[in-house]
């Protein structure tokens, strides 16, 4: 059996080291969009229970617009959701991948093509992530119901532009 000499050993590890630094600063990338969701999501929430709070409206015309409002937020809550799950994912598997290159320092397996497998794993999962935050976003800003009808004088306050030339 070969022996194997400490400072040997040391520089391994430190390599593995040096490796997973990019998987860590994932990490941190994803723990930040994780953040971003969660406030989103509870953005969400809060702003559904605001109108579920005023259902009772004698307004019939006013809650049939609450109702669709809460099926809009149901909907983004639903793609929210979505993406912190492939999010966490993600931040999972890119653990796990750290996990792995560690352990192939110390086993004589070649872990090569399994650390590769979990590093695509983590990327598709981050892109399914992405891809339901941008949904959301989309939904988000279909819902959006800004006036473009300019108000009549005296209502609010007024918004003129400057003219392009001036006389």
């Amino acid at each position: 059996m070969e022996t194997i000499s400490p400072e040997t050993r040391i520089s391994a590890i430190a390599h593995v080291i040096q490796l997973a630094v990019a998987p860590v600063f994932l990490i941190s990338g994803v723990a930040t969009l994780l953040s971003v969701l969660a406030n989103r999501l509870g953005r969400i929430v809060d702003r559904a229970r605001l109108l579920e709070a005023t259902l009772e409206l004698p307004d019939e015309a006013k809650r049939a617009q609450m109702f669709e409002e809460l099926a809009l937020l149901s909907r983004r809550a639903r793609l929210v959701n979505l993406a912190i799950t492939f999010g966490t994912i993600s931040a999972l598997l890119t653990c796990v991948t750290i996990a792995t290159l560690f352990t192939g320092t110390f086993l004589p397996i070649n872990l090569s093509k399994g650390i590769t497998v979990l590093f695509i794993a983590t990327m598709f999962s981050l892109l399914l992530a992405l891809i339901a935050f941008l949904r959301e976003v989309i939904v988000a800003n279909r819902g959006l119901r800004i006036s473009s009808t300019p108000r009549p004088r005296g209502e609010g306050p007024a918004r003129t532009s400057p003219p392009w030339v001036q006389e």
